[in-house]
Formats: C-alpha cells, structure tokens, sequence
C-alpha cells in the first residue's frame, strides 16, 4: 500500500489548522470566561466574608448596647426602689411626726387645762374654806378668822426650834431693814401689837416691823428678813387637798392618753401596711 504523503501532509496541516482555530475561537474564551467566572466568584466571595465580618460587628456591637441597655434599666430600676422606698420611709416617719406633734399638743392642752381645773379648784376651795372657817369660829367661839391666824402666827414664833430661832435671830441682826410682816388681810391694830409684842419676847430686842398687805399670802402671815422666813398659812392645809386633786387629774390625764395611743397604733399599723 503506497501512502501519499501529499494527502497526510495536507491532513496534518488541516488539523494544526483546526487545532489553532479551536484554541484561538473556543478553548481561549471558554477558559477566559472560566477564569473571568472564577474570579468573579472569589470578588463575590470575598464581598460576602466582608459583609459577614461587618455583620458579626455589627451584632456585637448590637448585643453590647442591648447589655449597657438592660444594666441602665436595672440601675434605674434599683435606683426608682431606692427613692421609692426612702420617699416612703420619710412619709411615715413625716406621719409619725405629725401624730407626735399633734400628741404633744393634745397633752400640753390636757395639762394646761388640768393646771386651770386645779387652779379653779384649788381658788374655789380656799374660798369654801376660808367662807366655812371664818363663820365658823365666829359662830362657835365670837371671833374672826384673822384673829385665829394671828394667834397661831404668835404660837408658831415662840415654838420655834432652837436652830431656826438661832438663825432668825441672826438674820433680823446682820439686816438693817425693818422686819416685814404679810399677810393677806389687814391686821387689826391689836394683832400688829401682839405680833410685834411676840417678836421682841423671842428675839429679846427691839426690832422695827413693818406691816404689809399682800393677796398673793394665801389665809396665812409671814414674817421675812434676811433671807429667812417664818410663816403661817391655810395654804399649808390645802396643800394635801390641792395634791390629792392634782393625782386625780394625773391619773385622768395618762387615761386619756392611754386612750389616745391605743386609738393611734391601729391606724399607724394600717397605714404602714
């Protein structure tokens, strides 16, 4: 078998034609768009791991607002409970302070008017006192209520102690004034005589005595100088009365505020509930 050698050569010169056109038309552009492809792919990519970190930083940057977030909402939170409950605490302590104030108050007028009922009693039983004793002696023995005082005046100098009568007697010495005499009624000519009579008799001197009036010398006499005192009054025997009295009010008053706290603490417990 003869090759024709024309017919190969012509053959492999047709294929390196072919081969030429392939990879110049088609291989080249197919592996072109691949590559082109490929790069696109990997701009995409990298675009989408980009977004993926700005994401996950936004997130995070998200979640850390959403954290100072929720601590700024339990800080206020804690802070709103902390006023709330001072606010309340200083309301009831206010409250309790008013109750206080307006119980101190009731108690001061329940003791003035417990001073003014004892007063008023105490005026209207010196009257009833003195009103029953002055008629009395007068019915029984003839003579006057001021008469009696002087005399148990008199009787009260000359039973004087030693020591008393020791520093009286001193006292009407070291004082230049005149000795004053009170009483709450003007004495008779003859009561000032028996006084006076009496004075130098227990003092054995001649002392000057000056006799006044005063109101405020409850149904009584009193004799001062230098300090020293000595004196005779009704108010000595009302004394008693006017205690007994003033215990009776006493024990009214701490019922009645007894009462009143009693009253009080219900309320107090209800409105701090």
């Amino acid at each position: 078998m003869l090759i024709d050698w024309f017919t190969v050569a012509a053959q492999m010169v047709n294929f390196l034609i072919l081969m030429w056109l392939l990879k110049r038309f088609l291989y080249k552009p197919i592996l072109d768009a691949i590559d082109a492809r490929e790069t696109r792919i990997a701009t995409e990519l990298a675009d989408a791991g980009e977004k993926q970190n700005q994401a996950a930083k936004e997130r995070d940057a998200l979640q850390q607002k959403n954290d100072e977030f929720d601590r700024q909402r339990d800080e206020l939170l804690s802070k709103a409970k902390a006023e709330a409950e001072a606010e309340r605490h200083r309301l009831v302590d206010d409250a309790r302070q008013a109750a206080d104030a307006w119980r101190a108050q009731r108690q001061e007028a329940l003791y003035r008017e417990r001073q003014s009922l004892n007063e008023e009693i105490s005026r209207r039983a010196r009257e009833e006192v003195f009103a029953i004793a002055r008629q009395t002696l007068k019915d029984l023995a003839g003579t006057s209520l001021e008469e009696r005082m002087g005399e148990a005046f008199t009787r009260r100098l000359r039973e004087l102690d030693s020591e008393a009568q020791k520093d009286l007697a001193k006292a009407l010495s070291a004082s230049s004034d005149p000795v004053r005499v009170r009483s709450a009624f003007d004495l008779a000519p003859e009561q000032q005589h028996a006084i006076e009579d009496t004075i130098h008799e227990v003092f054995s001197a001649d002392i000057h005595v000056r006799f006044e009036t005063a109101p405020n010398v409850i149904g009584g006499i009193e004799l001062t100088a230098g300090g020293q005192k000595v004196a005779w009054s009704i108010a000595e025997y009302l004394a008693s009365l006017e205690k007994g009295v003033d215990e009776l009010l006493n024990e009214r008053a701490k019922a009645e505020a007894g009462a009143d706290v009693n009253a009080e603490q219900p309320e107090s417990e209800t409105k701090s509930q």
